[in-house]
């Protein structure tokens, strides 16, 4: 069943891989902060949601601070952020784990936004897409790199009724620096 065929309203789920991390010596993975380029790539993230007209209604964000770094970079760049559930199972989490975390979102939310990690949020992306546009499922597969936004849309009364091969991938970009540029 493609998001074309479902019943209920348009929701759409945006996946938003991480912005570039550095690697300090001594420092545990979960607390490594953004890499310089990182802190360039997420503000440019949060610019190419807003021009995307994909701003979420919720974010879920991996308890990693480089996510939160992330996070908070890019929703700088909008008026008024919305409200952001830290989830520790969205660190380095599989994709039963994430559908996990995306089927408890509340119904009144059109548009979620789910910052984390790969491979799961690649794996996640792939799982769900039962279609795509263009050439978005085979940019996906080829390499979903750091600050990489996959947008899934599907039609569902919940969040909890999200299942794999049910979502349409309308687009993958990665935005770097100052602009936004389509994966090739």
């Amino acid at each position: 069943m493609s998001a074309r065929a479902g019943v209920g309203p348009l929701r759409r789920l945006v996946v938003l891989r991480h912005a570039k991390s550095a690697w300090p010596m001594g420092v545990p993975d979960h607390e490594r902060p953004l890499a310089p380029r990182g802190r360039r790539d997420a503000p440019a993230a949060g610019r190419a949601l807003l021009e995307a007209d994909c701003l979420p209604d919720l974010a879920v964000c991996s308890t990693a601070v480089r996510a939160r770094h992330t996070w908070e970079l890019a929703a700088a760049q909008w008026g008024t952020p919305p409200s952001v559930r830290y989830d520790r199972r969205a660190y380095a989490a599989d994709v039963p784990k994430l559908l996990r975390v995306v089927r408890e979102a509340p119904d009144e939310v059109r548009t979620l936004l789910l910052i984390g990690h790969n491979p799961g949020l690649e794996e996640l992306v792939l799982d769900l897409a039962g279609d795509a546009l263009d050439d978005a499922l085979d940019d996906v597969r080829t390499k979903f790199p750091t600050s990489a936004i996959a947008f899934l849309s599907w039609r569902g009364e919940t969040w909890a009724s999200l299942a794999p091969g049910t979502a349409l991938l309308t687009d993958m970009i990665v935005p770097r620096g100052k602009k936004t540029k389509r994966k090739q």
